[in-house]
């Protein structure tokens, strides 16, 4: 999201991919990342996508379970090779989505696993075809039904290059191994979806319950703010609840209780928000804990919840805030 400092307690790069890091220890050595850095000294090329050679999958292979890979064996292709394990029937990713995905990186050589979702329990989640990841996720991730489980070997030119990624033990001739199942996609309109909850206090803001891909109407009563943090819902979904821990993508939008001016919105970004619990102010890591994914949240902030003193860009000091948060997945 462009105006971090607006919602983000501290400035910080928003999850995209967990870092290609040692998958024992889960550190973080290298991220084939959300900022544009194809990390080839020249563009990737873009031309045909062939069906292998690829390494066998050994166990593990359903679409869910953590896949074990084989070394490969012989030369591998230099072009970009895609080869569906499973065919999912959910709708075809296209450009602009935000993916959400859980996979295994290995090194073609040496079968070394560099990171893996399935041992974090976490998906990932980035905007696919923008020249935000790997050139070969960006090539061959498109066009692919949700659902369905891929295995995709990437040489250098797609990945980062002849200076490969020293610090993950990348070398740049290593084509990687990937594993990649599809679990879901989101776009610009993308809302929730659940029941809607009656909002039956006069005190409190109401949020329109539309879910057109528009952005809510916010409605702020003539009335004192509370002093207390306010979280109600307003479409109540039925995923899981959210954890104190879990990094989430959402819609939102915010504006002032003081006359109601708006200060920040993903829906006039045209673009989603990802990021921790533990990354944000404290009313929003409190007011979404506890929450189900698919629901639209109202939630009220009090300066001390907020940023207090501190005024922001658009927000003056001591202002209460107001937002209607649509809760599309945890990653």
């Amino acid at each position: 999201m462009r105006r971090r400092s607006v919602l983000l307690a501290v400035p910080a790069g928003l999850l995209t991919l967990a870092g290609c890091g040692d998958d024992k220890s889960g550190s973080e050595k290298t991220k084939p990342s959300q900022e544009p850095t194809n990390q080839s000294p020249s563009p990737a090329p873009s031309g045909k996508i062939v069906s292998g050679p690829v390494p066998a999958i050994t166990a593990g292979k359903k679409f869910g379970e953590k896949p074990k890979v084989a070394k490969g064996t012989g030369k591998p292709s230099q072009d970009l090779a895609v080869k569906t394990i499973s065919q999912g029937d959910g709708k075809k990713t296209v450009k602009g989505d935000w993916l959400q995905i859980n996979y295994l990186a290995q090194i073609w050589d040496t079968g070394k696993v560099i990171d893996n979702t399935f041992d974090k329990k976490k998906t990932a989640a980035f905007p696919i075809g923008k020249g935000q990841v790997l050139p070969g996720w960006d090539q061959g991730l498109l066009g692919r039904n949700l659902g369905s489980r891929l295995e995709l070997a990437v040489p250098p030119a797609y990945a980062y290059g002849k200076q490969g990624q020293p610090q993950a033990g990348i070398k740049g001739t290593d084509t990687l191994v990937f594993v990649i199942d599809l679990v879901g996609a989101y776009n610009a309109k993308s809302s929730a979806k659940g029941s809607k909850v009656d909002q039956t206090n006069v005190d409190l803001p109401k949020v329109s319950t539309n879910t057109d891909g528009k952005a809510p109407s916010i409605t702020i009563p003539k009335k004192s703010a509370p002093k207390k943090l306010v979280s109600e819902y307003v479409i109540e979904g039925d995923g899981k609840e959210v954890k104190k821990t879990d990094a989430l993508l959402v819609q939102y939008k915010g504006v002032l209780w003081d006359g109601g001016k708006e200060f920040d919105s993903t829906y006039k970004r045209g673009e989603l928000a990802q990021f921790s619990l533990q990354q944000v102010v404290k009313g929003w890591s409190q007011g979404l804990t506890g929450k189900k994914v698919g629901s639209r949240v109202l939630i009220v902030v009090p300066p001390d919840l907020g940023y207090g003193k501190a005024a922001q860009k658009g927000i003056p000091a001591n202002s209460t805030l107001v937002f209607s948060v649509d809760i599309l997945a945890v990653l």
